[in-house]
């Protein structure tokens, strides 16, 4: 992994990934230890300490895979709630793991299942719960 920038992750949001990965089956497995690795070398505050340009759990955020040039928006969510949001992507997805808890600006090389490797840029977040006073989303 060539570049991960510091991540600030809210303590609800943590202990919830934290009962995913615990949960993982083998076919989550690379991602659940993708994100394990994140969650320990993150720093976990209260939710009404986010920063309002931190991804969370819940945010709409407009990202840019810069490894295929495309420009995307999403709402990071948990799985259970993909098929509920229009514009879902899994925090247990290769790619929306490496969403969480990057500020905007922040790009993460970030590894993909069978080798490849994604950089991704955080260009906006367009709704964030923490922001909105929603705390515990």
């Amino acid at each position: 992994m060539s570049s991960r920038p510091p991540i600030i992750i809210n303590r609800l949001d943590a202990e919830r990934l934290q009962r995913l990965i615990d949960q993982a089956n083998d076919k989550d497995r690379f991602v659940a230890d993708c994100l394990e690795e994140e969650l320990e070398r993150g720093e976990v505050i209260d939710p009404e300490e986010i920063p309002a340009d931190v991804v969370s759990m819940n945010s709409q955020v407009q990202f840019t895979d810069l490894t295929r040039s495309r420009q995307m928006i999403r709402t990071l969510v948990y799985p259970h709630a993909l098929a509920a949001t229009e514009d879902g992507i899994s925090v247990m997805a290769p790619i929306g793991a490496g969403l969480i808890g990057l500020r905007i600006g922040d790009e993460i090389d970030w590894p993909l299942p069978g080798g490849g490797e994604a950089r991704l840029r955080i260009d906006a977040i367009l709704w964030q719960p923490e922001r909105e006073g929603q705390y515990h989303r």
